[in-house]
């Protein structure tokens, strides 16, 4: 395959120069976000997300049920908020429930009955049975205990006579004396339970009892409203663990269940979500699967009711459930990751999956979107969204304090906060992005995409826009420039960031001594990612890599460590591409072992994109070419080709710093887009080596510390770039190679079979041993 460039190849090189100037102007119609007006349909404040946001609109004119399927931070909660607002603008007089529901004792003390009905007339009954209720307890009788009093009474004065009479007769007769002592102990003891009888009917009559406990019986027959529509306007229920309890509800435990105490079992209930909120928002499907409710659901969504039950738990309601079913005509939206998507198309044969779909949609999250005029307008719009949150943050936080003591009482409690003097003029307000700071959050969006296109997650943006906000507010600077999007950037970093800094002031120092140490040959700086799993930012790294290719044994490769298997077919790709440039330039047939290193990646290796950086250090080793250790290498190899990867904007970061000095890299040319973003906020000009297109950034002030970037088609292009080789001489050296170590194989056979027949078995091993190290 040619590796030479067309005309176009290098007209695109030079459009992509012509980047910065073409994003300025797609954002030039605002000088900074004061001038960016929102919109007013809440779905549009949800940016990128143009499939999901149709889907949307459809379902809410349908009523159906919605799966938004994505990354965390690509606006799943954000896009249901607003069909929720949407819903309730449009028609939530009419989704949002009429009717109250009752609930009335069943057939027997475990069941229960429930009815829907208007709530002005159920207001209606429930307070003429109560004011009857109310009479009857008035015009009943004083609770009293004057049977049980009169009959202690009774028996009390008998024995206060018979204590009497035998006190006299003792005057007579001593032995009489005894009876007179047991009879004053009666009576004694009779008295106390007459005055105890009394201050129980006083009691009963000044609590709250009283005349009621006589009409418990008919108040444990009223019914119990569980749900009044015109108390619970709430158009949508959050449920954070979708389990029984919260979604169709039970019966709570009667801690009381005997001495008249107890409470009916209809008087015990509640209602979940599914009998109260016209929408549920299941935030996280996973949940709902962890506690077993699919089931439950699955039934609910195909019958659109269900009975209300105790549940499992050993409790007095465990036994109860109602006679009749509670309607659920739910709209679901549910949102879930992959991994649990992957769960749930199994689960059952996607029996979830197919009732969404019966009445509704399955919705599939941007993580990415392409660059355009219009993901770049909504971008500022987004920025000037969180300007807004912030804002009313700060009045909500703040509002009373600037009231009384204005800006100034502000700041000084900020120094409090801050350990440090703030500048007289200091006012806590939001501050507007410029349009320099804008581009600094493009640049990051696009950093942590690739392909042209601009990360959808955007959860972790809100913290570095909110970090450069307080940045100028401390600063009091007029508006959030690009310096200070650049600090937040520098010190907003998720914890594989922070882990990453750290991995990569070690990387700068084992660059630099393996540099100094060694002749540079077999030698590569690779590059490598490392993605955050929370925010899906990639931080990107530099990877040495060392290699050294054998002759004289089998055509193997060893690449040792914690090296994943798709790595480990890399290597073995590598190794084809070689043997198919020994077959193609006809050198003679001579095994090779091929061991390749990755130096102190501790924790392991995984991915194709270093495939490149392989191929090149085992050709330095094999020709014992040294490889320019200034200039970095990725890229996937097929053959003679160099395909794209992933995180080549991230791995270009990584090594750009000064500190680590390193001069250029070589990347897959289909990654060209990728080099996109460090142009913004950048010197730059284009630049070639041989017929090799590249571009030249300068990482200082005054066109200072330049660094090269080239593209390259195929492994012959990275040659020349690494090991300054054309592909010529770099086949007429291998060929030689080849050639000596064929007459060396063939020189140690011939000593071999010359040796002598009788010679001994440790003779034998030992010319063994030589000839494997040869």
């Amino acid at each position: 395959m040619s590796s030479n460039y067309s005309a176009n190849d290098y007209r695109w090189i030079q459009e992509l120069l012509g980047y910065p100037e073409k994003l300025e102007k797609r954002l030039a119609f605002f000088h900074d976000t004061a001038d960016i007006r929102l919109p007013e349909d809440p779905i549009e404040r949800v940016i990128f997300q143009d499939r999901a946001k149709a889907a949307i609109r459809k379902i809410a004119h349908s009523k159906g049920h919605i799966l938004m399927v994505g990354r965390p931070g690509t606006g799943k909660s954000l896009l249901a908020d607003m069909f929720r607002e949407v819903l309730e603008r449009s028609m939530g007089d009419y989704l949002r429930p009429q009717t109250a529901i009752a609930a009335y004792p069943g057939k027997d003390k475990n069941h229960v009955r429930f009815a829907y009905e208007a709530p002005e007339k159920l207001d209606q009954r429930l307070e003429g049975i109560g004011r009857e209720i109310e009479a009857a307890a008035q015009n009943g009788d004083d609770f009293s205990l004057d049977v049980q009093i009169s009959a202690v009474r009774k028996v009390k004065n008998g024995l206060v006579w018979g204590a009497a009479l035998s006190a006299l007769t003792g005057l007579f007769f001593p032995p009489a004396l005894i009876a007179t002592g047991l009879c004053g102990m009666g009576a004694i003891f009779l008295f106390m339970q007459e005055n105890n009888h009394r201050a129980q009917e006083h009691i009963q009559r000044q609590g709250a009892g009283g005349r009621r406990l006589l009409v418990k019986q008919l108040t444990d027959q009223l019914p119990e409203v569980l749900y009044d529509p015109r108390r619970d306007r709430e158009l949508m229920a959050r449920v954070s663990e979708p389990d029984a309890r919260s979604m169709k509800g039970g019966f709570r435990h009667d801690p009381y269940q005997s001495g008249d105490l107890q409470t009916p079992a209809h008087r015990r209930a509640y209602l979940g979500a599914h009998a109260r909120a016209p929408i549920i928002y299941i935030d996280e499907l996973k949940t709902l699967v962890k506690v077993g409710y699919m089931a439950d659901l699955l039934e609910i969504m195909q019958n659109q009711r269900y009975v209300l039950e105790g549940g499992r738990n050993t409790g007095s309601g465990a036994a109860d459930r109602s006679e009749n079913h509670l309607k659920a005509d739910n709209i679901i939206i549910a949102c879930c990751n992959h991994d649990t998507l992957t769960y749930l198309q199994s689960e059952g044969d996607g029996a979830f999956l197919s009732r969404i779909e019966d009445r509704g949609e399955i919705i599939q999250m941007e993580s990415a979107v392409a660059e355009s005029p219009e993901t770049v307008r909504q971008v500022a719009q987004y920025i000037k969204q969180e300007i807004d949150r912030l804002a009313k943050e700060f009045e909500r936080v703040w509002g009373d304090i600037i009231s009384r003591e204005g800006h100034a009482g502000v700041r000084r409690r900020s120094e409090h906060i801050f350990g440090r003097r703030l500048p007289r003029e200091y006012t806590l307000t939001a501050r507007e992005f410029s349009r320099g700071a804008v581009l600094e959050v493009i640049r990051e969006l696009r950093c942590r995409a690739a392909d042209g296109k601009l990360s959808a997650i955007l959860r972790p943006v809100n913290g570095i826009i909110r970090t450069a906000e307080h940045d100028a507010i401390l600063e009091n600077a007029d508006r959030v420039e690009a310096v200070h999007v650049r600090r937040a950037l520098a010190v907003h970093l998720s914890l594989e960031g922070t882990l990453n800094r750290e991995i990569q002031e070690h990387k700068k120092d084992l660059k630099k001594y393996i540099s100094a140490m060694t002749d540079a040959v077999g030698y590569v700086v690779g590059l490598a990612v490392v993605q955050s799993r929370s925010s899906g930012q990639m931080y990107g790294q530099p990877l040495p890599i060392h290699c050294q290719i054998s002759a004289g044994a089998s055509d193997t490769v060893i690449a040792p460590g914690k090296t994943g298997d798709i790595a480990k077919a890399a290597a073995q790709n590598v190794r084809a591409s070689i043997k198919k440039v020994l077959k193609t330039i006809g050198a003679p047939h001579v095994g090779y072992e091929m061991h390749v290193e990755y130096i102190q990646a501790h924790g392991g290796v995984e991915g194709d994109s270093a495939s490149v950086a392989m191929d090149v250090a085992l050709i330095s080793d094999f020709i014992q070419q040294p490889v320019n250790q200034t200039y970095g290498v990725t890229g996937s190899l097929t053959g003679d080709i160099i395909l794209a990867v992933g995180g080549v904007t991230e791995k270009l970061r990584a090594i750009m710093d000064p500190d680590l000095g390193m001069l250029g890299a070589c990347i897959p040319w289909q990654n060209k887009h990728d080099i996109e973003p460090l142009l913004i906020n950048a010197q730059f000009e284009y630049t070639q080596l041989e017929e090799i297109p590249g571009i030249r950034i300068f990482r200082e002030q005054a066109r200072q510390a330049p660094f090269d970037i080239f593209f390259c088609r195929t492994k012959y292009h990275a040659y020349t770039v690494l090991m300054g080789l054309k592909r010529e001489a770099v086949e007429l050296r291998m060929t030689a190679r080849t050639r000596r170590d064929l007459e060396m194989i063939q020189r140690m056979h011939q000593f071999g079979e010359a040796a002598a027949p009788d010679e001994s078995a440790g003779a034998k091993t030992a010319a063994a041993a030589f000839q494997a190290r040869v």
